[in-house]
């Protein structure tokens, strides 16, 4: 299959093992040129914006109307998968080149630095030169689907996130001297909190928080921990939620990034899309950031598909994995999808 042929030539780009091409990188720039290639020989009218990103036109038959885009972005973190991002690039490309020329013009985008705050889509809103509608093909990254026995997934929103860091204070002391029962341990009274934040995430619907960096003080392996800084991030899918959650884990963000609906009209022919391809309808909202999210935050109407991720539904890793069969009729799916939103 063609779309895993060029996957396959996208991973091969950089330093293995697994995908290379950090943002605004030598291998991005090589990805980006090979993607303009394919856009070429597709028909389309590949160009760069002043912020680097790659955009793809075919022209359509009304010029008048606002363009649609689909893509995604070509970098990736150190030792990356093969779908992550690229997935949405190739698909669009192929997508689009089935469809040919619509009334509307269509797009395929790579946004550069996607990896690093989705740099180039951000750039893109502060140009204000900005498309009719946005659909964006993704890997899940992560179990649900493959739990749920569904292929695909429409998404209806972006979950919000916040993020700060919390210390907990104790007493040093000598580790071999002081008793058990007169120490005041930060590491132990630290790990009580995580616990109580794990416990907090399971209690709301689709939360999820993480404690992914903790610094003890003195760090010494024979002194008792006398104080305790680590992070905390913690996402949910609506802002209700996520403010349910900050209150129960009790932290002041020090960074919040509100959850981004999905518009209901483009999501719409997503949904419509998967039931003319007898596929189960499934709405799962994305934990993860995406560039969908910042152009539906600038208010273009946008809309994401998810694609079955095996292997335990990991990512950002070589052992990320989706089947030739979910890609396939994930680009049917994209398809269709255009098909109708182009009218």
């Amino acid at each position: 299959m063609r779309i895993l042929e060029r996957l396959e030539q996208l991973y091969a780009i950089g330093d293995g093992p697994g995908a290379n091409r950090p943002a605004y990188s030598p291998a991005e720039d090589e990805a980006l040129a090979i993607a303009a290639g394919w856009m070429a020989e597709a028909g389309l009218e590949a160009d760069f914006d002043t912020a680097g990103n790659l955009i793809g036109r075919l022209r359509g038959r009304r010029l008048e109307l606002p363009e649609l885009w689909t893509g995604s972005h070509l970098d990736s973190v150190p030792a990356g998968g093969r779908f992550d991002g690229a997935l949405g690039v190739v698909a669009g490309i192929e997508a689009v080149e089935r469809l040919g020329p619509q009334e509307r013009t269509l797009a395929v985008v790579s946004f550069r630095g996607e990896e690093v705050g989705c740099l180039g889509s951000r750039a893109r809103v502060e140009s204000g030169d900005l498309p009719g509608a946005w659909v964006e093909l993704h890997i899940e990254q992560g179990p649900r689907l493959d739990r749920a026995v569904a292929p695909l997934a429409v998404v209806p929103a972006i979950v919000g996130y916040a993020r700060g860091e919390v210390t907990v204070t104790g007493r040093a002391g000598h580790a071999g001297t002081t008793p058990m029962d007169d120490r005041d341990d930060a590491l132990v009274a630290a790990a009580e909190r995580v616990l109580a934040i794990r416990a907090a995430a399971l209690g709301i619907t689709d939360a999820v928080a993480t404690v992914g960096r903790l610094a003890v003080e003195p760090g010494g392996v024979n002194v008792i921990p006398a104080s305790v800084t680590f992070s905390i991030d913690a996402r949910a899918p609506d802002r209700d939620r996520l403010d349910r959650l900050v209150a129960a884990i009790g932290f002041e963000p020090v960074l919040r990034v509100e959850p981004v609906e999905m518009d209901e009209h483009v999501r719409g022919a997503a949904r419509a899309a998967l039931e003319e391809l007898g596929v189960p309808v499934v709405e799962l909202p994305s934990g993860a950031g995406h560039d969908a999210g910042i152009l539906a935050a600038a208010g273009v109407p946008s809309a994401m598909l998810f694609v079955r991720s095996l292997n335990g539904g990991v990512s950002h890793s070589p052992d990320e994995l989706s089947s030739p069969v979910d890609i396939a009729l994930a680009v049917d799916a994209l398809e269709r999808t255009l098909r109708q939103l182009s009218r």
